[in-house]
């Protein structure tokens, strides 16, 4: 007997690839339970499904950097405060992070994929299933996107929540509208402009010597790195990242302070007006207009 779950959940975190840097990515959850039927005729009950699973999912993976702890072009130490991430992707030059260690997933693997994260979720949840439950199957699904769409990493210094680590994603739409009607070349040419872009906030960004860096990474900076650093709930958050993959915002990141920054930079070469859909993930965002 199999016992299915559709879109169980939403994964927003980003992930350290090797050939592209640091992704926001958002993934839809579907799961399979196999299984004997219980005392009440059932696998699992569905509420006990999406509470437990749902949750255990989010304390894995959900709102972090996702960390292939085998590759080689990534290096991890750990204190009793923080957890160094220093690593030498192809693309835009090396990245160092110095964070808590709940902003981190280090996965046993030398590459990030739906597959490897989907098999990681699975040795994870399986063991806190009731007997009952025999197999689980994880699978992890991009949602399906008929036009442009880019992927960010942030982190939010204000947030109560998960949000304020500092390298968590999202792989979202965009909808342009300009004098009333969808402008599909302005999208494609913002999600082209934040092509697995880090946004941050310009209060956030501080010298090379406020940070507090592994001692790889401090020997590892040079001119062209931006740093940034907050003290955030849950602890001192710092990333030094190259400045060729940021761009920096004269607000918080929020998906509405996002909405607004896209409308009031496009609104110059749009003299009839501009609104702009900014999705945080799948199925919300925030509208603004200029």
């Amino acid at each position: 007997m199999k016992l299915f779950v559709k879109e169980l959940t939403v994964i927003d975190s980003s992930v350290l690839d090797y050939h592209r840097g640091i992704i926001g990515q958002s993934w839809l959850v579907d799961i399979v339970l196999h299984g004997e039927l219980n005392d009440e005729s059932m696998i699992l009950d569905f509420g006990i499904v999406k509470k437990r699973i749902k949750s255990a999912i989010d304390e894995l993976v959900d709102h972090k950097l996702i960390i292939p702890s085998q590759a080689e072009f990534c290096h991890i130490s750990q204190n009793d405060e923080h957890t160094y991430i220093d690593a030498w992707p192809e693309r835009g030059g090396s990245v160092h992070l110095a964070c808590p260690a709940q902003a981190f997933a280090l996965l046993p693997t030398g590459q990030i994929s739906r597959s490897s994260v989907a098999a990681y979720l699975n040795e994870q949840l399986l063991a806190h299933l009731p007997a009952n439950v025999q197999k689980l199957e994880i699978s992890l699904r991009d949602e399906a996107i008929d036009g442009a769409h880019y992927s960010y990493s942030h982190g939010l210094r204000k947030h109560s929540g998960n949000c304020q680590r500092i390298a968590h994603g999202h792989r979202s739409m965009i909808e342009i509208f300009s004098a009333d009607k969808r402008d599909l070349n302005l999208e494609a040419q913002w999600a082209l402009r934040w092509q697995d872009i880090y946004l941050a906030e310009d209060c956030d960004l501080v010298e090379p010597g406020q940070l507090h860096l592994s001692h790889v990474g401090m020997q590892a900076l040079t001119a062209q790195h931006h740093c940034f650093s907050y003290q955030a709930p849950q602890g001192l958050f710092q990333i030094a990242i190259h400045r060729d993959v940021v761009e920096i915002l004269p607000t918080e990141t929020t998906v509405e302070n996002i909405a607004q920054y896209i409308a009031d930079t496009l609104a110059p070469q749009c003299q009839q007006g501009i609104t702009v859909y900014a999705y945080e993930g799948v199925g919300k965002g925030a509208i603004a207009s200029a």
